[in-house]
């Protein structure tokens, strides 16, 4: 069985990367950049709750100086293991934005 490696790419209109997210945490956070991963900590639970994802986009966006609207869920909705895709962002800005926060 193959199994998939996402990593942070640039796309199109954007760049996709994967998140990592741990819930119940005391303060909702971007943890850092780990192995091309972005690690995330929300309040939420559980992961793939509707407002836990929610609070994922939300706390990208500020991160990121992207609106809402740009950002999208596109593998591992329902889980801790996502896909992300922002629209109007590259692998840089991910990169620098991310890696030290």
């Amino acid at each position: 069985m193959n199994e998939r490696k996402f990593e942070i790419t640039d796309a199109k209109s954007g760049a996709a990367f994967p998140v990592r997210v741990t819930t119940r945490a005391k303060e909702s956070e971007i943890v850092g950049l780990d192995d091309m991963i972005v690690r995330v900590r929300l309040k939420a639970a559980p992961a793939g709750d509707p407002e836990a994802n929610k609070e994922l986009k939300t706390l990208l966006a500020d991160a990121l100086g992207v609106e809402q609207s740009k950002i999208e869920i596109v593998a591992g909705e329902s889980g801790r293991e996502k896909l992300v895709s922002i629209e109007g962002v590259t692998v840089s800005d991910i990169e620098s934005k991310l890696r030290n926060t």
